[in-house]
């Protein structure tokens, strides 16, 4: 999971793209990289922290012209993230070009391979973005059949021949020196992108970015959402082209930027992701209603931040009382990658202190977006009883996760996961809880499709092994498995469990 922003402005266009990265810090917070255009040159800056602690006053003095893109990243499990894997990727043939890439590219091993072997192309790192730009960069050579003058039909020929060749998920932006702004999204539309325009006096100004919270605070109105295998182009001088360059394409985005990766201030395809969260709230409470525990709770209080919407529904349907009863520290270092279980049980408590008052004597509830490895959920049950809680019951608005998931978003292997070969019964009793319930998978697209009606499927792989694409074979599947138990990290970005199971939906 990766924040990607792209903007074509009347004006020096730094400071746009600095403040939309930091809107979009949820997204990655491990390293953040811009580059600008002027004229036909490229200035970059990139490197691994937060947007605030890379970006220094010089460093934004040097990012010179009115075209740009930004790219946040989140860390790689497994292994060191480098100053080399930070985006934005940059290649100078045939045309010089820039890319940042959100998503997980399931063949990348097979188009590195053919990248040096047919194409005569090295790729010098190990990230799938980096594929991905020199597979743009070579189609883009074949379109142009020998010529040196890019025009807009060669460059979606180009994009048609990149969703040829590649399979996975990959919202992506790229700047064409001395050309322009390109954004484009797969085929199936995993991945989120948006474009925006604003009308100043100067001009029209353009904007693609992950999610719709970054037009909102830089003053842009959205126009729509790219759509899948979609292609769009704005030219220096401010033209916006865009074409349908796949051959098919359906739209089924992925139902965990809902549940817990989006911000709830931003809509997706149509869909307030707020709103959908509140409605898994709801079919939450449904589901404990039907369960008989309901009459058990005293208290409802939500893992701060992602599921507080669903915490507070929950609350309101069950007739009980919301309470917070964990206030998160926002301005402790960074402990994303934790080298051992105990590491990872002392970071659970310097971000999250309980308040006792509202546990003591309380049979609780605690309402989380998902569990996933289970180990922050039970550190969390434990400080809740250490609290002097009575009972402490777990339910997640999302099913349970049982699957890895392939297309940009890091989950722990199946036998890492809590939820494989146990039922909610042994789940309650692995993390310490007195009862645990999840939301059905049934309920938890509804919940999110009411919310947009026209769109048909959701990619779920993570809650139910069907991976939308049709490509994910069980050999690619196992060679994900072991590398992460050989230490190595597979392409594309990667998502802690403490992450996940903490949920820090919010800018931290």
């Amino acid at each position: 999971m990766c924040g990607i922003v792209g903007v074509v402005a009347r004006s020096p266009v730094n400071q746009l793209l600095y403040d939309g990265l930091t809107v979009l810090q949820h997204r990655g917070q491990d390293a953040a990289g811009i580059c600008t255009a002027e004229g036909h040159g490229f200035h970059m800056h990139k490197g691994r922290g937060l947007v605030r602690d890379v970006f220094r006053t010089r460093d934004m003095r040097s990012l010179l012209g009115t075209m740009g893109i930004g790219h946040c990243r989140y860390p790689t499990a497994g292994s060191a993230s480098s100053v080399a894997e930070s985006q934005p990727f940059y290649v100078n043939s045939p045309f010089g070009i820039v890319l940042g890439h959100n998503g997980n590219l399931v063949n990348a091993d097979e188009l590195r391979r053919a990248l040096f072997v047919e194409d005569r192309r090295h790729v010098n790192t190990n990230s799938d973005s980096e594929v991905l730009l020199n597979v743009l960069a070579h189609e883009l050579q074949d379109a142009v059949d020998g010529g040196h003058r890019l025009t807009p039909d060669a460059i979606f020929k180009a994009v048609a021949g990149v969703h040829r060749r590649v399979r996975g998920a990959y919202a992506v932006v790229a700047m064409i020196a001395g050309y322009g702004l390109l954004a484009f999204r797969d085929p199936k539309g995993i991945r989120p992108l948006i474009i925006g325009r604003a009308d100043t006096e100067k001009g029209v100004e353009f904007i693609v970015a992950s999610e719709s919270v970054a037009l909102d605070t830089l003053g842009f109105k959205a126009m729509r959402d790219v759509a899948p295998g979609e292609a769009i182009l704005v030219d220096q001088s401010g033209n916006l082209y865009s074409r349908q360059c796949a051959a098919s394409s359906s739209l089924s985005p992925c139902i965990f930027e809902f549940v817990y990766l989006a911000r709830p201030d931003s809509v997706i395809d149509g869909i307030s992701v707020y709103e959908s969260r509140r409605k898994m709230g709801q079919s939450l409470a449904d589901r404990i209603l039907a369960s008989g525990l309901a009459q058990e709770v005293d208290v409802v209080i939500p893992i701060p931040d992602s599921s507080r919407p669903s915490a507070l529904e929950v609350a309101s349907k069950l007739g009980k009382s919301y309470r917070e009863g964990f206030i998160k520290n926002r301005y402790i270092g960074r402990t994303f990658i934790m080298p051992g279980q105990e590491e990872r049980k002392k970071s659970v408590r310097q971000k999250l202190n309980a308040m006792a008052v509202e546990f003591r004597d309380k049979n609780v509830l605690l309402v989380d977006d998902s569990i996933v490895r289970g180990t922050t959920s039970r550190e969390i049950v434990q400080m809740a009883r250490e609290c002097g809680a009575r009972k402490v019951f777990f339910a997640s608005a999302a099913p349970p996760v049982r699957f890895p998931n392939v297309y940009g978003i890091d989950m722990p292997t199946r036998s890492e996961l809590i939820a494989t070969g146990r039922d909610e019964r042994q789940i309650a009793e692995a993390i310490g809880a007195d009862a645990v319930l999840y939301q059905d998978l049934a309920s938890l697209v509804e919940d999110v499709r009411v919310c947009n009606p026209s769109i048909e499927r959701f990619d779920c792989s993570c809650f139910d092994g069907v991976y939308i694409t049709g490509d994910v074979s069980s050999d690619y599947l196992a060679g994900i498995e072991a590398s992460r138990h050989d230490g190595e990290s597979s392409p594309g970005t990667r998502l802690s469990s403490y992450q996940l199971d903490l949920g820090l939906t919010a800018v931290d």
